[in-house]
């Protein structure tokens, strides 16, 4: 099994920029494919972003498709979601996601979950 936790969300004003990273623990983290959800208030957790075991290939969701960039440091047992430009909408508690099998933007979630951070974007 693999142990996610995830570090860096954070308030910012409408334009900023955020860094998510999501540490992995207790495997190598190159077995694994890697994920981005978020989850807003009264809302259900919705895909944001997700990566292939080696990073090579990865997906967004429309809204974010040009503002966030999924990463992944093998090496580092890391994967990251560098958000810019962010708008108010993108307020949520972004949650890092994880499984051995292929995750892409129809797959549904991964097995492996981290705890959560919030990140909250003022206008």
């Amino acid at each position: 099994q693999v142990q996610l936790v995830e570090l860096g969300g954070g308030l910012v004003q409408a334009g900023g920029s955020l860094r998510l990273s999501c540490s992995a623990s207790g495997r190598t983290f190159s077995d694994y494919s890697g994920a981005w959800f978020c989850q807003a208030p009264g809302k259900e957790r919705e895909f944001v972003a997700a990566i292939s075991w080696n990073g090579y290939s990865t997906g967004y969701r429309d809204s974010v498709e040009g503002r966030f960039t999924i990463s992944k440091d093998n090496a580092q047992n890391t994967m990251y979601l560098q958000m810019d430009n962010l708008k108010p909408e993108d307020t949520a508690v972004y949650y890092c996601n994880a499984d051995l099998r292929l995750l892409t933007s129809t797959s549904g979630p991964g097995e492996f979950w981290g705890q959560g951070t919030q990140v909250t974007v003022s206008s």
